[in-house]
Order: structure tokens, then C-alpha cells, then sequence
């Protein structure tokens, strides 16, 4: 089924956000517009410092546009309480940072349970879900493992579970190999794109690295405010 016969995961319209240093307005977005589908990734690119951080904020609920919609699975968000922003974060979005932020006291099958367990699941339910999330990631030898007897990469895969553990429709990756080397970032990649698929969710991954954003479906670059869409096969002579 073509892309705009379906119905989308998280529609960004005209969003509108700027900060004040001083006496002087900096416009980070500027009527930024996209669509994103379910099973598809989609590379985020812009130089640091463009607003790549402050629009997946925006898209997964955790900061307000100075004006715009979000539209997540047909809602608009910006007319929802405070309340009922954070309840369809906690169901419909999955974040994933550059530091894996896992709970040092708690094992890796535990960190995967743990939002879960918070939504209302039973231990059973949870534990049976963060295994199979955990196993085609190769960690199944690992499920017992506190954060601090795993790799940085390990470590990085649990993460990625971790985000995707309550199904939500939308997942954000903020530089997610960018603390390792490529070698590793590489392997994280493919298991991250492979389970984004195998779980259909719309996954929106900001990224430095041309290389892994030629392999994504479409790339979209942050540019004085706007988004704009560039060709994945030509992203590489982009810079």
C-alpha cells in the first residue's frame, strides 16, 4: 500500500518555536510540516545547534511549539491537558537517547519490564514481552545483567527495547549509536531498523552519521526551520 493511503503515526503542521537569549529571538522552527507512517524510518538531519532535539521534543509530547499541531494517531495533541499529553506519551512514544539512561539498580529484562509494569501489565505479561523483545537483539544470554556488566552497546539494545516494550506508534531516537563506534553503531543500527519493522512503528531518528541515514526511507533535513525532504540516494553528496 502506498505511504499516503495509510493512515499516519504523527502528522508535525506548521510548528512555530523560538527562544530569547537576551534581546535577541532566535526561530528555531519555522512552519516545520511532516508526516511520518507506520513501519517506516525517517532520518532527521541539520547541523547541531538547527533544532533537531527541540522539534522530537515537540513530536513526543515533552515540550510545547509556540504555535502548530501535532497530530498523533489522529489526535491533536495541542489541545489535550497536561494529564492526557503525558498518558498518550507513556502509550504512544518511545524515546531513545545517545546515553541508554537504564536504571543502573535494575537487570535488563527488568528495565524492559518496567514501563510495563507502570501501564498496568501483569509480571507475567511484562517479563514474556521484554523476552522477546530482548531475544532477537542477542541479549537473551544477558537478561540478568545489571547496566554496569554490559556493553555500551548492550546496553544501547536494551534501550531500544525498552522504548518499544508498550508498543507505541512513534519512536524517536535522539543520536542513538552516537556514543559508539562504528563498528558497534553499525550492529545496534540494523537490529534497531529490523525491530522498528517487526513492530510497525513510525520511527523518526535524528542522526550525524550520512551513512546510516542513506539506509533509512526517507531523510528529512532541518533547515532555517523547515523541513525539507532530500532523496536518500544523493543524502551522501549532502552536507
Amino acid at each position: 500500500m502506498d505511504a499516503t493511503e495509510r493512515t499516519p503515526a504523527l502528522r508535525l503542521e506548521d510548528l512555530k518555536r523560538g527562544f530569547t537569549q537576551g534581546d535577541r529571538r532566535i526561530d528555531v522552527l519555522t512552519n516545520a510540516c511532516a508526516t511520518f507512517y507506520p513501519g517506516e524510518t525517517v532520518a532527521l538531519l541539520g547541523p547541531s545547534g538547527a533544532g533537531k532535539s527541540t522539534l522530537l521534543h515537540i513530536a513526543g509530547l515533552l515540550e510545547k511549539p509556540d504555535a502548530g499541531r501535532i497530530v498523533i494517531n489522529g489526535a491533536d495533541c495541542g489541545t489535550l491537558s497536561d494529564n492526557e499529553r503525558t498518558r498518550i506519551r507513556r502509550m504512544e512514544v518511545g524515546f531513545v537517547y545517545q546515553f541508554h539512561h537504564l536504571l543502573p539498580e535494575f537487570s535488563a529484562l527488568e528495565n524492559v519490564m518496567l514501563p510495563q509494569l507502570v501501564l498496568g501489565l501483569t509480571k507475567d505479561r511484562a517479563t514474556a514481552r521484554a523476552k522477546a523483545l530482548l531475544d532477537p537483539l542477542g541479549l537473551a544470554p544477558r537478561w540478568d545483567h545489571r547496566p554496569a556488566e554490559l556493553s555500551g552497546g548492550e546496553q544501547q539494545r536494551v534501550a531500544i527495547a525498552r522504548a518499544v516494550a508498550n508498543q507505541p506508534r512513534i519512536l524517536l531516537a535522539d543520536e542513538p549509536t552516537g556514543n559508539l563506534d562504528p563498528h558497534t553503531a553499525d550492529k545496534v543500527f540494523d537490529q534497531m531498523m529490523h525491530l522498528v519493522r517487526d513492530e510497525g512503528v513510525a520511527a523518526v531518528i535524528a542522526t550525524h552519521n550520512l551513512d546510516l541515514a542513506a539506509r533509512m526511507d526517507r531523510v528529512l533535513r532541518l533547515t532555517d526551520g523547515l523541513l525539507v525532504e532530500e532523496e536518500v540516494a544523493v543524502v551522501d553528496a549532502v552536507t
